[in-house]
């Protein structure tokens, strides 16, 4: 596909560095010099220095020929801009990153496919869909279903006293006896491992398994975690994330704002009416404290500022707080959460940049989702009659090395393969696999 970027920001780079991985032909576009030198430094693609809103500059990349233009500059109105020229222009698709929620909220009366933007995407809507994902599971770090609970894909800290730190994967088979659940990967110092049964798990590892849902409960016994409901969450920061985190939480948690901002709060509280809005400021820790920060069940730090969220975050776990999370806008603050001791550090505008990657690919996976700070992606397929893998015992493929197969739901049953499971038409398969083979695990699904 020839894909043009609008926008050499992270957003932007971190885009063009999915893309250039799976063999696309990307152009980016943006009027800082610095920055599309930054990713001529450490990427294959053509940059074009120039307003993304130019004749000209689209002219230089293409557009004619574009399969898919995506603005993701700074200004909402310079990306809904450039996606109407291009598509004027003979570009095939479009996405713009908007902030403005209200055209998320009447797309259809709007009907943007008319004048040409295909597709809108919200970093603060999305960042907040994450969230309500990882509130889940206070005891893990991460946690992915598949079909409703069939199977789960679940992240869990290793400790220093756990009963397996130390240990291979093999050593602890006897702790999964009827094969419930899986070994798919290990992030360790940033660097992520796709385990074998000689890989042994260290204190401080992020470990992640595939389960059904008797292994669940086996990870958790094996990790000596104890699953603990939430109910109260105590959000710190009345930005668009945690706006839209508090709107999407409320309805199922008891959840507190705290936002020092008076004007801000009136306006939230309006908004947020199942939401208690807590006029304070949460860098102070009486004012946590006063609004009993010990009896949370989740803290998720959401303001403006990287340092007060993740300062924030590490206090709520030294009261007892079992689940945090800190929004950071550096990207490269998300590999810290597996040493400072916030459960799990997000960025907006990497959930931002993983959506549209999925969205490129939704013709050929039926889901793809990225684990924060690891660098693989978990994948969902369905296998067709004319598949490669139909009818083919597991053992029997050479799957690549950076790939694993976690689990099958099949008949509405979630399922952990071994080397003799065979597959059938319709099963649904999950693997996790790094991005340098990603291509090579789907041409067993064509």
């Amino acid at each position: 596909m020839r894909i043009i970027i609008a926008g050499a920001g992270e957003v932007g780079f971190h885009l063009a560095k999915l893309l250039t991985v799976e063999g696309h032909e990307i152009v980016v576009i943006d009027t800082d010099a610095d920055k599309l030198q930054y990713i001529a430094q450490h990427l294959d693609v053509q940059t074009i220095s120039g307003s993304s809103t130019s004749y000209s500059s689209l002219g230089q990349a293409s557009v004619q020929k574009a399969d898919l233009v995506i603005g993701v500059t700074n200004s909402e109105d310079a990306n809904l801009t450039t996606c109407i020229i291009a598509k004027h222009l003979g570009a095939k698709k479009t996405v713009a990153r908007i902030n403005n929620m209200e055209f998320l909220q009447h797309r259809e009366q709007l009907d943007l496919a008319q004048v040409g933007i295909d597709e809108l995407i919200s970093p603060a809507s999305l960042a907040a869909r994450e969230i309500k994902r990882l509130c889940k599971e206070s005891a893990l770090t991460d946690f992915i279903d598949f079909d409703k609970g069939k199977l789960s894909l679940i992240g869990i800290k290793v400790e220093n006293e756990s009963r397996i730190t130390g240990k291979t994967i093999a050593d602890c088979a006897h702790l999964n006896p009827d094969g419930n659940f899986i070994p798919v990967a290990i992030l360790r110092n940033n660097e992520t491992i796709i385990p074998r049964k000689d890989t042994r798990f260290f204190a401080n590892d992020h470990a992640y398994f595939v389960a059904n849902n008797e292994g669940l409960e086996q990870v958790l016994q094996a990790f000596e975690k104890q699953r603990i409901e939430i109910k109260n969450l105590m959000i710190l920061g009345g930005t668009p994330v945690g706006y839209h985190a508090a709107k999407a939480l409320s309805k199922k948690y008891r959840v507190k704002l705290v936002e020092p901002d008076k004007e801000l709060c009136i306006e939230l509280a309006e908004k947020l009416q199942d939401t208690l809005i807590i006029n304070a400021d949460g860098r102070n820790l009486d004012a946590l404290e006063d609004e009993n920060l010990s009896e949370m069940d989740a803290f998720i730090a959401l303001t403006s500022n990287s340092e007060t969220n993740i300062i924030t975050s590490l206090v709520a776990k030294n009261h007892g707080v079992k689940k945090t999370i800190a929004l950071v806008e550096n990207i490269d603050y998300i590999h810290l959460s597996q040493s400072i001791g916030v459960d799990t550090l997000i960025n907006k505008k990497l959930i931002a940049a993983n959506f549209i990657f999925r969205y490129i690919r939704r013709g050929e996976v039926l889901s793809l989702t990225s684990l924060h700070g690891a660098d693989v992606e978990v994948l969902e397929f369905e296998v067709t009659s004319s598949s490669k893998i139909n009818s083919k015992a597991l053992k029997s493929l050479d799957f690549p090395k950076s790939s694993v197969v976690g689990g099958v739901i099949r008949h509405g049953l979630g399922q952990i393969p071994d080397g003799n499971f065979v597959f059938e038409e319709k099963d649904h398969v999950v693997i996790l696999s790094k991005m340098s083979c990603i291509h090579k695990v789907e041409s067993y699904f064509r």
